[in-house]
């Protein structure tokens, strides 16, 4: 998969280069979650049988981001990810268009006159809420008249599941709730984040239980504070794991900003400056305060032993 990075308004260039007879999917996919999967497998079955190059139009940063606007709290597929998830899809070309105030002004009418119609694009793909030009003006319906006659627009309907509309909103509800599980099921596969392990306290190898201190590598979405059974990838190997997200209360009276500290259950080794994969399994209970080191002590190994029975039965 090729990934080309643009901004508006397109050069002569830029224009030349993506003028090839396509089919396209467009659409924020945060999450790529299974009704965004929908839409770009659709697009790229399209492709295939009309024989013309299948692409993806994102936008980045997300348009909330950018406006400050509604609940926009980090992402759930930041775009490294996003890529590596759309390759596996069989996808030609992403366009990741740069999302600016600026390009926020843009009428409808000026997005598809200036960017998809140049672009040869001859199927539109989107999502049944797809909106796009200045303040959401433009919908399916709007970007079906203006591609008339050269762009046909396929719609796609919302992905139920248990009467439930899969939508990005959703699954960070999910997630705020610790409700990993059905964030799980409307995404087609385990939350995760990735991050470099940096320098911590060094207090859990004091207890008995050493930790990784996970520094984010993105802004992504932040689950509700607590312990999860996890996975943990380190140099495409799989280990069992525990993890805290919090602000350690036993210890801190005043920290807001949260940790990821990550035990693994079967790793002796020293893992500074390494990259892990953090795979949210099962929520185990919220993050509290002890009264006690020895009582935190025999929590941690509770949930030790938890984590590893509800992994193992996975494994």
């Amino acid at each position: 998969m090729k990934t080309m990075n643009l901004s508006f308004p397109l050069n002569e260039e830029v224009l030349k280069e993506i003028s090839v007879p396509q089919v396209l999917a467009m659409g924020q996919f945060d999450g790529l979650h299974l009704g965004h999967v929908s839409v770009i497998e659709s697009a790229v079955k399209l492709s295939r049988e009309q024989g013309l190059q299948s692409a993806v139009l994102t936008f980045h940063p997300h348009p909330k981001e950018v406006m400050r606007k509604g609940d926009y709290q980090g992402y759930l597929t930041p775009l490294r990810e996003k890529e590596e998830i759309l390759e596996k899809m069989n996808v030609d070309v992403l366009y990741v268009l740069e999302f600016n105030e600026s390009f926020s002004n843009l009428l409808p009418e000026q997005f598809v006159d200036q960017f998809l119609l140049p672009s040869e694009v001859k199927v539109a793909v989107v999502g049944f809420d797809f909106r796009f030009g200045h303040k959401g003006a433009g919908d399916e319906k709007k970007l079906r008249e203006l591609g008339l006659p050269h762009m046909n627009v396929v719609t796609i309907p919302p992905l139920m599941l248990d009467d439930e509309k899969v939508s990005s909103t959703s699954i960070r509800s999910a997630l705020y709730q610790g409700n990993v599980k059905d964030a799980e099921r409307m995404l087609g596969r385990p939350y995760s984040f990735r991050g470099i392990v940096i320098d911590g306290e060094k207090r859990g190898r004091t207890i008995g239980f050493p930790t990784a201190n996970v520094e984010p590598s993105e802004n992504y979405v932040v689950p509700i504070k607590g312990v999860y059974a996890v996975w943990v990838t380190h140099l495409d190997k799989k280990y069992p794991g525990v993890m805290n997200i919090g602000v350690k209360p036993t210890f801190h009276k005043d920290r807001t900003k949260p940790s990821f500290e990550v035990h693994l259950l079967d790793y002796n080794g020293d893992l500074y400056g390494e990259e892990l994969t953090v795979e949210l399994v099962e929520f185990l209970r919220p993050e509290q305060r002890f009264p006690s080191i020895d009582e935190l002590i025999a929590q941690i190994r509770k949930d030790s032993e938890t984590a590893k029975q509800i992994l193992a039965n996975l494994s």
